[in-house]
Formats: C-alpha cells, structure tokens, sequence
C-alpha cells in the first residue's frame, strides 16, 4: 500500500530518468532541473527511458522516501506535457491509473462539482 494521498501535489518528471538514481540524484533533479521545493512534502514522479520503472520520492517529516515499481511485462503510460516543459503536475487518480496499467487516453470524466478556490 501507498503512503500517499489525494491531498498531495504530484509532479511527474518528463525526460527520462537514469534509475540507478537514488535520494541524492532525484533530489537533484527535483530542485535543480524542476526548480520545486523538496521539502514541501509533494510526491516527485520519475520513470526511464523504456518506461517500465517508476520511482516516487516525496519527504515524509524526517527523512525521504522512495517507492520504487519494476513491471515484468508492459510499460507505463504516461500523461502528455507541454512542449519543452520538464515536469507536469497530475492528480492523484492520474496516478493509480498509471500505476495499475489504465490507458489514460481512453478514461472518460463524468462533471462533478470543485469547489473553487
């Protein structure tokens, strides 16, 4: 089970990323390539080149943590950016989509109501 919730920001990195690239290396990706703030506790996403190897790091109040998820079969597929952008923000349900294999382009949303803020 994930220790991660809907009330998190998610940015996922979107060139690929050296797997072999533990908490310093992502840190580094995260404050120097996306310019984020590694403390805020946002979940930072990253996968390589063939797309079958997710990591997750996010700071948990006393250290960070990695989740770390290798596909025997299949790739991930993620969601589009913007031309020349580095990172891309998704939400949480994006997220488990990925995660569990949903091909993103075929879900369709039905309205709900947001509250504005």
């Amino acid at each position: 089970m994930m220790p991660f919730s809907n009330t998190q920001r998610y940015w996922l990195y979107t060139l690929s990323t050296d797997m072999r690239k533990s908490f310093d290396g992502l840190s580094r990706l995260v404050s120097v390539e996306m310019g984020q703030d590694l403390l805020g506790g946002d979940v930072f996403i990253f996968i390589n080149r063939r797309r079958d190897c997710i990591k997750l790091l996010v700071w948990d109040r006393t250290g960070f943590v990695i989740w770390y998820k290798r596909l025997e079969s299949g790739t991930f597929e993620v969601p589009q950016a913007v031309p020349g952008s580095k990172e891309v923000e998704i939400r949480w349900e994006e997220l488990v989509m990925v995660l569990e294999g949903i091909r993103l382009k075929s879900v369709k949303r039905r309205k709900r109501y947001a509250l504005s803020v």
